[in-house]
């Protein structure tokens, strides 16, 4: 356990961060999955739709450190090139 008092503080930071991580995780997990389903459906408007609402949850992710801005970088440009070979 933390000896000092710097210490405990840090402990409750980490613990109120880590939550607010969990929430903005999941929430982005959840965007992730819509889009994933809506591109399985093969429905490209829906597609479209899913992903116009998911990118910005996503580029918001990165930017609190959620995950790696390459990472995000990476699943909005795969998702865009799913769908537009969904027109096809």
């Amino acid at each position: 356990m933390a000896n000092t008092k710097s210490a405990r503080k840090a402990t409750r930071q980490i613990a109120r961060k880590t939550e607010v991580n969990k929430a903005r995780r999941s929430l982005l997990r959840t965007s992730v999955r819509k889009v994933e389903e809506a591109i399985a459906s093969g429905d490209r408007k829906a597609a479209l739709a899913a992903l116009k609402e998911a990118e910005p949850v996503i580029m918001r992710a990165a930017q609190r450190n959620v995950v790696h801005r390459n990472n995000a970088s990476r699943k909005v440009s795969r998702f865009s090139r799913r769908i537009a070979k969904l027109g096809k």
